[in-house]
């Protein structure tokens, strides 16, 4: 078996501005490259974290892109690995971004004894953060 980690996931999107503003003004991405008129793309740009990358990108030739469904098959969300969980809530709503699936009315919670919190990008991805690694 080949061991690696991964190195990016690859996130389309209709609304690249508002994107774009979440990943790096909320979550703390650097953009590392921003390449306009990309393969009949208004843009696909690479956006840095820790360990890896989100490539994001616009519909081809102007398409607008269909969304996903809760319930469909293939990735349901991402999850970032946090130290403070609590912090990390704060952080994103003191930027203003508010858009946090809720749990009993909750935006934290503990699933087996971990604290997470998802939140919705500006195109639909579901974000996990969790300050604990174990699975």
């Amino acid at each position: 078996m080949i061991q690696t980690h991964i190195h990016h996931i690859c996130i389309q999107t209709n609304t690249y501005a508002e994107s774009k503003y979440f990943y790096t003004t909320v979550l703390g991405g650097i953009i590392h490259k921003e390449t306009a008129n990309f393969h009949t793309r208004a843009f696909n740009t690479w956006i840095a974290f820790t360990h890896f990358f989100i490539e994001l990108q616009t519909g081809k030739n102007e398409q607008l892109l269909q969304s996903s469904k809760k319930d469909c098959e293939g990735i349901t969300h991402f999850c970032f690995y946090v130290e403070d969980v609590s912090q990390a809530v704060k952080s994103i709503l003191d930027s203003g971004y508010t858009h946090f699936q809720r749990k009993n009315n909750q935006i934290i919670y503990t699933v087996e004894g971990s604290l997470l919190a998802k939140l919705i990008a500006p195109e639909g991805t579901i974000i996990e953060l969790r300050d604990c690694f174990e699975i």
